[in-house]
């Protein structure tokens, strides 16, 4: 067995983001190749060891500090250092500046793999101040994975590194997704109509969701937004400001519930228009359920899942009008929205499996072995 040690600062059952997810599914994919991963990350509820999620043990140390969404714990430097030891590889999950600091105070002697989720976009003066540290740590790393090629060849720390850039896409597992059960799609269906738009996610500043309203706006078409989140309340307001009727907020949901809404939709809407969305999750999640897409270029994964005019529509990031058309030619068009959704779900199948994204980092981890 080769044991992996994954490092982030946050992971289940504290938090359920897409970073998580992907952890996750690599953790327990990779157990069918001969790997044993153990994840330590920070928590509120203080510090312990060998809790077990799903097929693997997870690992808290005490989150102390909360600045410019970077967790600092004074105790993790102690815990990682005693579980590296343990570990053949080290798998750490960027960005998170506080785990370059604990790379180099721990002075490890073992092959490292970064799996890089993001470049940073918001924090632009941090960024300067954090730059000399992070270039530091990308070069004493061994390799960087990227999940689409987009964002490897517009991320300007990728291109940077990129003799050490590997691409693996970030994968799911239909079998862990429930099935919504009869009782459940027939409430939605009777709550929220026929045919409408979904957007599923966390309500952040680069969701773009404030472009989705106004296009809603413009075309009058259903829209459904599940999921909470810091914009929630400024949304809202956005949404009685601009009179609409045809967006429902749902807040967050459980599972069983969003799999009812991703069978029923007739497509999927996802704006987002910052570099800090580097895949959609939520958007593989779509084209997984076998629905046609609607989403923004800018260089990053979201059109390696979605290409323009096969698995859905894409239009430039922050223009309304061009969602809103987008949205109407799907609408007007069942035969052509049909078509891209099944193409959607084909792309799912060829390229964005939980099992291949396993496999793929099963051979980088032998790889530097």
């Amino acid at each position: 067995m080769i044991k992996v040690l994954h490092f982030f600062k946050t992971y289940y059952p504290d938090s359920m983001g897409g970073i998580e997810q992907v952890i996750f599914q690599i953790a327990e994919g990779t157990r069918a190749h001969g790997i044993d991963s153990e994840v330590l990350y920070l928590s509120n509820r203080g510090a312990a060891r060998n809790e077990p999620v799903a097929s693997h043990l997870t690992h808290r140390s005490k989150l102390d500090l909360h600045l410019a969404s970077t967790g600092f714990s004074l105790s993790a430097l102690k815990d990682f250092t005693e579980l590296a030891r343990q570990a053949d590889i080290v798998h750490y999950h960027f960005p998170w500046p506080y785990m370059d600091l604990v790379h180099f105070l721990a002075r490890l002697n073992k092959p490292t793999v970064v799996s890089y989720h993001s470049d940073i976009v918001k924090q632009k003066w941090l960024l300067k101040l954090y730059q000399p540290l992070m270039h530091r740590f990308f070069s004493s790393v061994d390799r960087v994975v990227a999940s689409s090629p987009n964002y490897a060849a517009h991320s300007p720390v990728l291109t940077r590194f990129q003799n050490k850039v590997s691409i693996i896409p970030y994968g799911l597992d239909r079998a862990t997704y429930p099935q919504a059960s009869a009782s459940k799609l027939a409430y939605w269906r009777e709550r929220l109509g026929k045919r409408f738009f979904l957007f599923v996610g966390a309500l952040r500043y680069y969701k773009g969701l404030d472009y989705l309203l106004q296009a809603a706006k413009i075309n009058g078409l259903p829209v459904v937004i599940m999921g909470g989140g810091f914009l929630e309340a400024e949304l809202k307001q956005q949404a009685a400001e601009l009179g609409l009727g045809n967006v429902h907020f749902l807040g967050g949901l459980p599972d069983d519930d969003k799999a009812a809404l991703l069978e029923l939709c007739y497509a999927f809407a996802f704006p987002s228009h910052l570099r800090s969305e580097s895949f959609g999750i939520s958007l593989l999640e779509a084209a997984m359920y076998g629905k046609p897409l609607i989403s923004c270029e800018m260089g990053s994964g979201t059109t390696f899942i979605n290409l323009a005019d096969q698995t859905g529509l894409v239009v430039p990031p922050r223009d309304a009008p061009a969602l809103a058309h987008a949205m109407q030619r799907l609408w007007d068009d069942p035969g052509m929205a049909q078509a891209m959704g099944s193409k959607a779900l084909e792309r799912y199948e060829a390229i964005f499996t939980a099992p291949a994204m396993a496999a793929a980092y099963a051979d980088l981890y032998r790889s530097l072995l």
